[in-house]
């Protein structure tokens, strides 16, 4: 079992970064590839991208590349979306999620989620 907990989001300009952190219980946490989704108001969840168990391999949606980054810190229990040139359309819940199997977009593949945390762009 894994319990993950999100945290970082808050009110950005347009223009502006945050960096959102995803703490994981469990001492398996370094055997699961970690993946960010995100759901906008109205809209279906979104893939935003996914970070190998050893954070050697990421993998993004067309729409944020370039401008997201994944990365992990094993040793803390932690992923981070770095998230820079942030626009209004990126306004959404921002979830975690945990894979053991590979890494995919798909977010029914995802064995354990977060509860989110809101990012909201102003323009």
């Amino acid at each position: 079992q894994v319990q993950l907990v999100e945290s970082g989001g808050g009110l950005v300009q347009a223009g502006g970064s945050l960096r959102l952190s995803c703490v994981a219980s469990g001492r398996t946490f370094k055997s699961y590839y970690m993946g960010w989704f995100r759901q906008a108001p109205g809209k279906e969840r979104e893939f935003v991208g996914v970070i190998s168990w050893s954070g050697e391999n990421t993998y993004y949606a067309d729409f944020v590349k370039a401008r997201f980054t994944i990365s992990r810190d094993n040793a803390k229990n932690t992923v981070y979306l770095q998230m820079n040139s942030l626009k209004p359309e990126d306004t959404a819940v921002y979830y975690c999620a945990a894979n053991s199997f590979f890494m995919s977009d798909y977010g029914g593949g995802y064995d354990y989620w977060g509860q989110g945390t809101q990012v909201t762009v102003s323009s």
